[in-house]
């Protein structure tokens, strides 16, 4: 019994395969932009950035992404306000898994560097950092996202994925669309 399983999970591996070579090629690109919803330690603010993939092998797709979280005003411990801010960039590697000739699935991993700004506004301001403060730290991001082909060129893209990093940990959904050349 433990062959057939064994057997089954060895077919079922390059039926998955075959398919995935039919549906990307190495050296495939495309480019495009997203907007996106970054939670974390009860704060939540919107972003906006662009994104590159590259086709390695035809199951592997490496994207290079830049994303900047809109500033949004937060209460600083009651005594005044913060607008905080975010920016990243990240490289993430998918592998790609057809479903369909139109839809596309993908566990994502990649490292990258989050930013964060800081301006303190009120009547604490100077106690807080001399009116300002940002940083940047490594990240680590896990997830997973799906494609959607409109046209030959053209993509629909959600990304659901968590990013792991020093002191600022969020959940991140993104949806995009892009452009295959």
């Amino acid at each position: 019994m433990k062959n057939v399983f064994k057997m089954a999970i060895v077919a079922i591996a390059a039926v998955t395969m075959s398919v995935a070579a039919q549906a990307q090629q190495a050296g495939d690109m495309a480019a495009g932009g997203h907007l996106a919803i970054g939670m974390g330690d009860n704060f939540t603010n919107v972003g906006i950035g662009g994104k590159f993939q590259y086709n390695v092998t035809d199951p592997i797709r490496i994207e290079g992404s830049l994303t900047f979280f809109l500033p949004k005003k937060e209460g600083v411990a009651g005594l005044s306000e913060a607008k905080l801010s975010f920016w990243d960039f990240c490289v993430n590697g998918h592998y790609l898994f057809p479903v369909s000739d139109q839809f596309t699935v993908y566990p994502l991993a990649g490292l990258g560097i989050q930013g964060w700004k800081s301006k303190y506004t009120g009547e604490f301001s100077s106690v807080l950092g001399g009116g300002s403060a940002s940083g940047s730290d490594v990240c680590f991001n896990l997830g997973g996202g799906i494609d959607l082909k409109l046209t030959d060129v053209l993509f629909l893209n959600a990304e659901l994925k968590y990013r792991v990093v020093k002191n600022w940990d969020r959940f991140i959904i993104s949806a995009g669309i892009t452009y295959k050349f």
